[in-house]
């Protein structure tokens, strides 16, 4: 399914563009928000390259993931969300939001139609996601989903120099109960 376009309440979710490697650089290249995620600080040419394999793997069939832009209306760029295809009918959730941006609910917001998107388009059974233990503002996120708390996965991301554990949180589509997504 290419391309995708999502709209969330305040929200929406496109697909990558060549064009969103500078203003990526505002999530990628800073660290109070790497330091939450599963890579380390980016440059320009690696936040390049990662905005150009998102383009490229956005055209692959079968499709095994669905990383897009978080935009607001205007289309400017404040973040990113991700269902990553793993397993059968089943996808793990990751999301980020500029630090500038923290606050207003467009993590929750993007997560949200993401996930929605993945049991009501996709079909799937699960989805999941791994979160630092000491970031307690995604664990938010996930536990407004409805995701429960399964477990910690220990020494689960190299990351900053050194080992980090995850909290894993899912939702299965049985217990999916938010409101049909608005397209």
């Amino acid at each position: 399914m290419y391309p995708v376009t999502l709209k969330g309440r305040a929200v929406i979710l496109r697909e990558f563009r060549s064009d969103d490697a500078a203003p990526s650089l505002a999530l990628v290249g800073d660290e109070r928000v790497t330091q939450w995620l599963s890579f380390d600080n980016r440059d320009l040419e690696a936040a390049t390259a990662m905005i150009e394999g998102a383009v490229a793997r956005a055209k692959t069939e079968p499709r095994n993931e669905y990383y897009l832009a978080v935009t607001m209306p205007s289309d400017e760029l404040i973040g990113f969300a991700r269902l990553g295809l793993d397993g059968v009918k089943a996808a793990k959730l990751g999301y980020a939001i500029r630090a500038d941006q923290w606050g207003h609910g467009y993590a929750t917001d993007a997560a949200r139609t993401l996930t929605d998107f993945g049991f009501r388009e996709l079909g799937l059974h699960r989805i999941s996601a791994a979160i630092g233990p000491d970031n307690a503002a995604s664990v938010a996120v996930a536990e407004r989903l409805g995701m429960q708390y399964e477990g910690r996965i220990r020494h689960h991301v190299f990351t900053n120099g050194t080992w980090r554990d995850s909290l894993l949180y899912a939702v299965l589509e049985d217990e999916w109960r938010q409101p049909p997504a608005r397209h």
